[in-house]
């Protein structure tokens, strides 16, 4: 899968998970670029990239991931 490829299904998961559907998701994208975007959401939003992708990510991994980018590179190392 490219990564164009999962970009087109984060943001069809980020407009669901944030009800926006204005939102386009790059690799510079931090919870800080995201209204509403908080901790309780973010649990949400990794659950619902997990179904998503059909790929579980850590605890190490979610704890380190400091913007969408990294979030692409995980799910492309997962589905490797």
């Amino acid at each position: 899968m490219s990564r164009e490829e999962i970009y087109e299904r984060l943001n069809m998961v980020f407009r669901d998970v944030f009800d926006d559907d204005s939102i386009t998701v790059s690799d510079e994208t931090t919870a800080a670029d995201i209204e509403g975007w908080d901790s309780l959401i973010h649990i949400t939003l990794i659950e619902s990239v997990e179904e998503e992708f059909d790929i579980r990510f850590d605890m190490k991994t979610v704890v380190k991931l400091k913007n969408v980018g990294e979030m692409v590179d995980s799910i492309e190392k997962d589905l490797g």
